[in-house]
């Protein structure tokens, strides 16, 4: 029976690749991750394989290929290539290194997060809750029964309340056709008349001799604005709530 060769996980101390110890050299000397210093970087990562000498460096291949990386990104820096000049945009070779660490510190960060929470909640126990009949408990529902007299008392009661809502419709439409009767323009005419008459009169005057309802106290006074608007009269009041002077215009000179 042929012997089944299994390769052992490889850490350098205690990083488990490249990146990993790319990114605690970063951490360890406080470098902005947008801004790398290539040839820094490349030379603590250099020292740190170069210390790690014992370990068989076939099997942490992973770990040469990331040095000539930062070689490459480093040399690409000092000397750009015919392909970087002929773009004709400045483009950072260490753009994609950048990328990489990133997506590697956001992997960290939510690695370290589930084990927080692993940690938390490994000892906690889901249970489903429980069904009436599980537990033996009758559910007793109220009777849905149709009662016919409760249904026509219902019936009777929106009846009555739509008579009252639409009856005696004759008074309502005796009262559009008396408003619409009752015109701005010859209400103005009538107004205009009595204080040519006169000379000056107040508002309340205007009725005298009939009792005026509110349709007629708000037509005469739109016809007074609109004398006003029409600079043909002249209106004063001494204090809120006061009378009305209407005079013609000119008269108060």
């Amino acid at each position: 029976m042929s012997e089944v060769l299994v390769h052992p996980n490889i850490h350098l101390r205690e990083f488990e690749g490249p990146l990993d110890l790319l990114y605690s050299l970063i951490q360890k000397n406080d470098i902005d991750i947008f801004d790398i210093p290539v040839a820094e970087i490349t030379e603590m990562y250099m020292d740190y394989l170069n210390k790690m000498k014992s370990l068989d460096m076939e099997i942490a291949s992973e770990f040469i290929v990331m040095a000539a990386t930062l070689v490459h990104i480093k040399s690409r820096i000092m000397l750009p290539s015919k392909n970087d000049l002929a773009a004709g945009e400045e483009t950072d070779p260490r753009e994609e290194l950048v990328i990489s660490l990133l997506r590697y510190k956001r992997c960290k960060m939510l690695a370290k997060e589930l084990k927080s929470r692993n940690e938390l909640y490994r000892d906690c126990v889901l249970r489903l809750p429980s069904t009436a009949k599980e537990m033996n408990v009758n559910i007793v529902y109220p009777p849905q029964e149709f009662v016919p007299e409760e249904f026509s008392k219902a019936i009777d009661n929106i009846c009555k309340r739509n008579e009252i809502r639409f009856a005696d419709l004759s008074t309502k439409i005796t009262h559009i056709l008396k408003r619409d009767k009752l015109s701005v323009r010859e209400r103005m005419k009538s107004v205009w008349l009595k204080i040519t008459g006169r000379g000056k009169i107040f508002f309340h005057e205007l009725f005298e001799g009939k009792k005026a309802d509110r349709t007629d106290k708000i037509v005469s006074f739109l016809a007074v604005l609109e004398l006003l608007r029409n600079n043909r009269i002249d209106a004063t009041q001494k204090k809120p709530f006061d009378v009305i002077l209407i005079e013609e215009k000119g008269e108060s000179k």
